[in-house]
């Protein structure tokens, strides 16, 4: 009996030690921190190019004819025929209008007025009916095929104008069309008044004679143009301490399965409608993130959920 009784003291030993065994695993898991999960940031991104960026000012204007004369009548008088009218092409000294000098109680015989040039009318003021004198003009034809373009530039933007400035313009006529020119002539005075100076595009092309006097052309002079230079969305760049910065979109080195952000210092250059210059930093064909870098650090984990075509090189 006390055998069985000391056994039964040993098993119950035993028992407890093996409860509190488990008890201390049990303690020493719940102790052990659990690692924390990482922060992973969705972000757009793009490429950087190399290409060409131009800094230019936008101005408009209207087409004219690059030479036009004014046509005049050696007579005072009514107009009583009108032989050619606006767009007509006029041969030199061809019959424009014919005018009756006549007054009550008189009649004189009747005049015309010829085309002292040959080219194409592209004004006519003169009406039938209408009462002209010999210090108005009749009508004015332009006298060669070439147009150009008049504007004027304000006077805080003059020191960038020179001649053979290369020029792009559009027309509302011919919406994702570009034609080109050059500034071919500057005013040699500024007008006190509005304080602009006058400038002549030529116009250097004009396929099937699509531009045509009066039209309203948007124009941009380019006043500087680098070549072979890194581009991005100026949006990419952020600030941080006062130091430019942009984040690269890189492979995790310690887990390749995923990507992290890399900082990068940056010289910004010239930006023109959201492009930005980058004289260092960055190498063409970098994958920049544009959209989500705010909240980025060095080496933040990211997803890339939306990829951007490149700029242009043009």
């Amino acid at each position: 009996m006390k055998r069985k009784y000391i056994l039964m003291i040993s098993i119950s030993l035993l028992l407890g030690m093996i409860v509190m065994g488990c008890q201390k695993e049990k303690t020493a898991a719940a102790e052990e921190p659990a690692a924390e999960p990482v922060a992973v940031f969705a972000v757009n991104t793009t490429t950087a190019v190399a290409g060409r960026i131009q800094d230019y000012l936008a101005l408009s204007g209207d087409v004219e004819a690059s030479s036009t004369v004014d046509v005049f009548s050696d007579i005072a008088g009514k107009v009583s025929s009108i032989f050619a009218g606006v767009g007509r092409r006029v041969a030199k000294d061809q019959n424009i209008i014919e005018v009756d000098p006549s007054r009550p109680g008189m009649t004189y015989v009747k005049g015309t007025v010829k085309s002292p040039v040959a080219g194409i009318i592209v004004a006519m003021p003169a009406q039938v009916g209408m009462t002209i004198s010999q210090a108005v003009p009749i009508a004015r034809i332009s006298a060669g095929n070439t147009l150009e373009i008049r504007a004027y530039i304000a006077e805080r933007y003059i020191s960038r104008i020179a001649l053979r400035q290369p020029v792009e313009i559009d027309l509302d006529a011919y919406p994702g069309e570009t034609f080109h020119g050059e500034v071919s002539e500057i005013s040699p005075v500024m007008d006190p008044v509005s304080r602009t100076l006058e400038v002549k595009i030529h116009i250097a092309n004009n396929p099937q004679g699509k531009l045509k006097a009066g039209m309203f052309a948007k124009i941009r002079i380019i006043t500087e143009q680098k070549n072979g230079i890194v581009k991005i969305p100026s949006s990419a760049m952020i600030n941080r301490f006062g130091e430019n910065v942009v984040f690269i979109a890189e492979t995790d080195p310690d887990d390749p399965a995923y990507q992290i952000a890399k900082q990068v210092s940056i010289v910004p250059g010239i930006v023109i409608d959201g492009v930005m210059e980058v004289q260092n930093g960055l190498n063409p064909d970098d994958e920049i993130i544009i959209r989500g870098q705010t909240l980025l650090e060095n080496g933040s984990r990211i997803n890339i959920v939306g990829r951007a075509d490149p700029l242009s090189a043009e």
